[in-house]
């Protein structure tokens, strides 16, 4: 897996923030657990059905995205092309 993936998920913050992507605000949760070498990121569209899940793995061997009920296509769209917002931008956009 490319490192650009990693360096993707690391850019999230660690807990609750929100992101825009493909002009909708999702609230993502990006967990991290087994001392920073598995990630879980989860986002969900704000007023929406849409969402966004996945797990991140780095083994000894290779590192592993593992998307849940998706395709690892829809979830590299999402990683590579959200925009993280701020505080007050969040709170202003709808």
């Amino acid at each position: 897996m490319s490192s650009s993936v990693l360096e993707d998920i690391r850019r999230i913050p660690l807990g609750y923030s929100f992101v825009l992507y493909e002009s909708k605000k999702y609230g993502i949760t990006k967990s991290i657990f087994n001392g920073g070498n598995s990630y879980k990121i989860f986002a969900e569209e704000l007023g929406g059905k849409d969402f966004y899940s996945l797990n991140y793995y780095i083994t000894k061997r290779k590192d592993l995205l593992k998307p849940c009920e998706m395709s690892e296509q829809r979830v590299l769209h999402f990683l590579q092309h959200l925009t993280l917002l701020t505080i007050n931008e969040s709170l202003s956009r709808k």
